[in-house]
């Protein structure tokens, strides 16, 4: 126990002192990303998740080092539909490109707290009721499904009931208030138009979350593999969310490749105890559908 404490904590100060440095160092003032910046930041993140996998290699063996890279592609495959929606929400909200990456900050700063929860509950769940495997694949498969069939998807902010709750209960500004997401005026505490838009992110995050961690689940079911692999797509997720918007006209059909990997994902967990597909094969599937 006390070594898997040691792992854990040891990992979460990692990842502390990385969004340390990201936010401190490189985004200290608040100013718009520019594509150059995004990609060389999104490599940084991508090396730094190479490095992990490698540490993993020495430490672990092959196997589980392929487990945490077919979960990480997973997961940044998926994230860019994620950033679609991003994108969304920030035109629908009209926020400055200036305040963006911090409101995408805190929004993965929430995320991986979420997540956290999320895996922990999704592999207690699968250990304890192995049926649920196949509950998770056949939602994976019905997801892909419906994403293929809902091809134009309307984001509506303004009926997110996280948000209707959080109007009424706090009084919120009609600006952007130099970015911050509180402001205290006549001696009561406001909350802005960003900390709307922050609220929004989370809602959407934790709702993608549902898919994608059943999805990682069906390549692992190690908590730590599962969660370092989707801590590593979300650190590397605000470089991602610039570069596409960088070069957003490249992009068509890209439902169809997710929708393609979720099914994909849900077979395998369907399967699991007529066939285990080889975590080889998962990795080339999944290279070759988001190509």
């Amino acid at each position: 126990m006390s070594d898997q404490l040691l792992l854990w904590g040891g990992f979460a100060v990692g990842v502390l002192v990385l969004l340390a440095l990201d936010l401190g160092v490189s985004h200290r003032r608040a100013h718009a990303v520019k594509l150059k910046e995004a990609l060389a930041w999104s490599a940084v993140w991508i090396a730094l998740a190479l490095i992990f996998s490698l540490g993993i290699y020495v430490w672990r063996g092959p196997d589980t080092s392929l487990e945490f890279l077919t979960g990480y592609v997973l997961e940044k495959i998926l994230s860019i539909d994620m950033i679609f929606v991003f994108m969304l929400i920030f035109g629908y909200f009209r926020v400055p490109a200036m305040y963006q990456h911090s409101v995408l900050f805190w929004g993965i700063i929430g995320a991986l707290i979420m997540r956290v929860i999320l895996i922990a509950a999704g592999v207690t769940l699968i250990t304890a009721f192995h049926w649920l495997s196949y509950a998770f694949g056949a939602f994976l498969i019905l997801t892909g499904v419906r994403i293929v069939l809902q091809k134009d998807r309307q984001i509506r902010p303004e009926r997110n009931p996280v948000v209707r709750a959080l109007r009424r209960m706090m009084p919120v500004t009609n600006r952007f208030e130099d970015g911050r997401f509180f402001i205290r005026q006549a001696g009561r505490h406001l909350a802005t138009p960003l900390f709307v838009v922050l609220v929004v992110i989370e809602t959407t995050d934790l709702i993608f979350a549902i898919d994608s961690i059943p999805a990682v689940l069906a390549i692992t079911s190690d908590p730590f593999v599962v969660y370092t692999s989707n801590v590593f797509a979300m650190l590397g997720l605000r470089a991602l969310y610039f570069a596409v918007a960088g070069i957003i006209p490249v992009f068509h059909h890209l439902h169809v490749g997710f929708a393609a990997i979720l099914a994909f994902a849900g077979l395998k967990m369907v399967l699991t105890d007529l066939y285990k597909i080889p975590v080889e094969i998962a990795l080339g599937v999944i290279g070759s559908v988001s190509r």
